[in-house]
């Protein structure tokens, strides 16, 4: 039937197209949520009428805000707080988040070749971007939050963030075809159903919702938000912000083969003509950090728990940790990502990018390094080698797994687990001389996590202890002295593992006496170096 009265959403009419289009047609996606409980065109975007005051409550509003740089969109809403009646919706689209996707292609296709049409598919992919991003900030208008497990059921939300999936087709050629879904997902229906379900006349209202909530449930999709999903501690197997899939292990994989493609083709046609060569930074970085998201997906699976926002007899899992053998499979997958194959450089690449020229600056997005103007491959390699221990080392995430194998059977225990880490990180050999460097800066950031565990406030204190007795027990032995000390030691009863191979040249053994340094630091003053490091 029609509404009493539709809700429409209007559109600034600052905004330009093609921009402007696909805005509208993201935001008319809620149109099906409403169709499904029998409305008829009781939503509606329409273009905002001359005269009106954007800030004019009767108007709900899709904003086009301008930034100096990239920031957030909004979805927030006027509610009357004696009925939770929305009264105002208004969302602010940033500008520049269009600009921002579309760099992200510009490092995945070379643009600028032969092949006019990637030039186009990329522009659509960056409009299917914007599509999604609308339908978003407007379901949060319409009083839905964000469900970062979504991904784990198949693109069942436009609540999600979602990152973008770019495939390899049958050709051997990187497609954004697929990059973004386009419409509602499952649990967008779902939601609206439960939030704007009209109740005839004596309905009762409670046995109506909760007719809606045994229905989604018995759906089987997957809800869990912001508090479980953000932090970099998080738990949930599945709630993951800028990520694809149900398999996080397995999306890893995938994105690092997309990401390894990419960078072996990454030069002169990913540039527009007349554009200084030094720019191919900017578009390197987010191909280099792309995986970087679906990373901290993978972390969460140590130390990880499978949970539900249960209720007293809704019949939902309540509480299970994940067992061992899946928290292995996540920690060798994040130890992959600090191999040569993913950290490396091709010879190629490091010949395109030169000193910017004036006029353009090295700024926020670049990786900052040691050398100056020039690029600096190792400082983005330990960019991201930080990353992944921060991560794998999070002190919440081993208090997290101590304390579960005490109470619980078939898990992980921190002591095992960093034993572990230490044990596949000391133990490998350098195929070549960048694997050799690339092997000496996983090292250093490895001791240095662990000293900072040893040192963090915010650990379990036998956590703490744990990781100091590995680092100055079981891998390494300094004696009384710092002239007689050494790093070395076969000594069975002392080191669990032969630690350190043999140095067999200068630059190895300043490696070592780099981690003894650090070790000698901690043991002066762990507060000190805690603070030093940045460490909470």
């Amino acid at each position: 039937s029609e509404p009493v009265k539709p809700i429409v959403y209007y559109i600034d009419p600052g905004v330009p197209e093609p921009m402007r289009s696909a805005l509208k047609e993201g935001a008319s996606w809620w149109n099906e949520a409403f169709e499904q409980l029998g409305y008829i065109n009781a939503f509606r975007i329409e273009d905002l009428p001359k005269g009106a005051d954007p800030m004019d409550v009767r108007y709900n509003l899709i904003q086009w805000v301008h930034r100096s740089t990239r920031g957030w969109s909004y979805g927030g809403s006027v509610v009357d707080p004696r009925t939770g009646e929305i009264i105002k919706g208004h969302v602010s689209l940033g500008s520049l988040r269009i600009r921002q996707d579309f760099l992200l292609a510009q490092g995945l296709l070379a643009l600028y070749g032969e092949d006019e049409s990637r030039l186009a598919k990329a522009k659509e992919m960056a409009l299917a971007r914007l599509r999604q991003l609308a339908a978003h900030e407007v379901g949060h208008t319409l009083g839905l939050a964000h469900n970062f497990a979504a991904s784990c059921d198949g693109r069942a939300s436009v609540m999600d963030y979602p990152h973008p999936y770019v495939t390899i087709d049958e050709s051997g050629q990187l497609s954004m075809d697929s990059a973004y879904d386009a419409g509602l997902g499952a649990w967008d229906l779902r939601a609206i159903a439960y939030g704007y379900t009209p109740l005839t006349e004596g309905a009762d209202k409670e046995a109506v919702l909760q007719s809606v909530l045994r229905e989604t449930l018995a759906s089987g999709l997957h809800y869990i938000s912001d508090e479980a999903a953000r932090p970099a501690d998080g738990m949930h197997p599945c709630a993951h912000l800028w990520d694809n899939g149900s398999d996080p292990v397995a999306e890893l994989e995938r994105l690092l083969e997309v990401r390894e493609k990419a960078l072996r083709h990454l030069g002169e046609g990913n540039l527009p003509p007349g554009m200084p060569m030094s720019e191919l930074e900017r578009i390197f970085v987010p191909v280099y950090a792309m995986h970087r998201y679906q990373t901290e997906a993978v972390s969460k699976l140590i130390g990880g728990v499978e949970y539900s926002y249960a209720v007293k007899g809704d019949g939902q899992l309540i509480l299970r940790p994940l067992p061992k053998e899946r928290q292995q499979e996540a920690a060798d997958a994040l130890l992959g990502t600090l191999s040569l194959r993913v950290l490396g450089f091709p010879d190629s690449l490091l010949e395109w990018m030169p000193p910017p020229p004036p006029g353009y600056e090295r700024d926020r997005e670049f990786f900052r390094g040691w050398s100056g103007g020039l690029f600096d491959p190792m400082a983005a390699q330990k960019a991201l080698i930080d990353h992944t221990f921060d991560l794998m080392l999070n002190p919440h995430r081993l208090s997290r797994m101590h304390q579960m194998s005490i109470y619980h059977k078939d898990v992980w225990s921190a002591e095992d687990y960093l034993r572990y880490v230490l044990k596949q990180v000391f133990s490998k050999d350098a195929s070549t001389e960048e694997d050799a460097e690339i092997k000496m800066l996983v090292q250093k950031s490895l001791i240095v996590h662990l000293l900072q565990v040893a040192a963090s406030k915010d650990v379990n204190p036998q956590v703490a202890a744990i990781a100091e007795d590995l680092v100055l027990r079981r891998l390494v032995y300094p004696t009384a002295g710092r002239q007689n000390s050494s790093v070395i030691t076969d000594n069975p009863a002392l080191c669990h593992f032969r630690g350190l191979p043999a140095f067999s040249s200068r630059n190895e053994q300043a490696h070592e006496t780099w981690i003894v340094e650090q070790i000698f630091r901690y043991l002066d003053d762990p507060c000190a170096f805690r603070q030093a490091q940045g460490c909470a």
